[in-house]
């Protein structure tokens, strides 16, 4: 349980600096979303995520909000 506060703690803190995220917005966010971020504010190309205009818009069509 140590390591995993200590991680996590260790990412709140770069995403607070580095994002300018606050302590909600890291816990609500997925481990997958901090890395794509972190990922495109290290420069790195992003990677296929799978999704083409046709299925976001059926995404936002099943959870609107």
């Amino acid at each position: 349980m140590t390591r995993f506060a200590q991680g996590a703690a260790r990412l709140a803190g770069v995403a607070g600096w580095l994002l300018g995220w606050r302590p909600d917005e890291f816990w609500r966010a997925t481990p997958a979303e901090l890395a794509a971020v972190l990922a495109a504010a290290r420069g790195d190309e992003a990677v296929d995520a799978g999704v083409d205009g046709h299925e976001l818009k059926r995404l936002m069509g099943a959870m609107p909000d």
